[in-house]
């Protein structure tokens, strides 16, 4: 009889994550027993309103900070049975990390800023490898252009390019088209859609409901507890979500 090949496990999973932060009465909840699986390949944006948790929900699935109680998988390693030093590598092989700043070096080209993360991990970069990574993000004529010849939309797809070239698991986006006007933060947008039908998993925390609309899936938080999720939704139906959270006592 022939056995089903092992199912893969998913891109990441938190189980009951809770972070909270001071001691005794000054103990503030940041998560609250939060539970999340995300698919490889998926698309996900997390929501909610100022103080719900978005950014130490990603800071503690990014392996960025640590869960005072609960697991967090990234595919079948445990980050939280993991010392600092094998978190940090597992962080520079396994986790693309993209931000509202672009963080760029300014004395370097774009081709140099993309081939840093394989620098620091002691690998010597092939300029075919980062010249590739440089066409997917539309920027391979770009390549010998420091920053500050560049717009801000071009910036950030270096920012991607950068975060890409490891060939990350999973890419997080924390505010990507935060510094940017809408029309060059749809491009980035669009670039991140494409790339999740390529099975590069992403996720995003956004406070806008346009950029959330280009995810699969929606989770939204509210006082560090997830409320809702919604999937494929229309920037108007995320807005109004967000609304009754803002509005209504969860």
């Amino acid at each position: 009889m022939n056995q089903r090949p092992a199912e893969a496990p998913p891109a990441v999973r938190l189980d009951t994550v809770t972070r909270s932060f001071g001691k005794g009465g000054d103990t503030v909840t940041a998560l609250d027993g939060v539970s999340l699986t995300v698919p490889r390949g998926s698309f996900m944006a997390i929501m909610g309103p100022s103080g719900s948790g978005k950014s130490t929900l990603l800071q503690c699935t990014a392996g960025l900070d640590r869960p005072t109680s609960g697991r967090v998988f990234l595919g079948d390693t445990d980050l939280t049975e993991l010392g600092e030093r094998r978190l940090t590598l597992l962080r520079r092989e396994r986790i693309g990390f993209v931000f509202q700043a672009f963080n760029l070096l300014p004395a370097l080209t774009a081709e140099q800023n993309v081939a840093l993360p394989l620098r620091l991990a002691g690998r010597g970069p092939r300029r075919p490898e980062v010249r590739a990574v440089l066409e997917r993000v539309g920027l391979g004529s770009r390549a010998r252009h420091r920053p500050a010849e560049l717009s801000g939309g071009q910036q950030q797809r270096v920012a991607l390019a950068r975060a890409l070239v490891t060939r990350p698991e999973v890419l997080f986006a924390d505010e990507p088209t935060g510094a940017l006007d809408s029309r060059t933060g749809r491009g980035v947008l669009e670039l991140l859609r494409s790339m999740a039908d390529d099975g590069q998993t992403v996720i995003m925390v956004t406070h806008d409901p346009v950029a959330a609309s280009h995810a699969d899936r929606v989770v939204f938080l509210a006082d560090g507890s997830v409320r809702d999720e919604l999937h494929a939704p229309a920037p108007e139906h995320i807005a109004a979500r967000m609304t009754s959270l803002a509005v209504v006592p969860c």
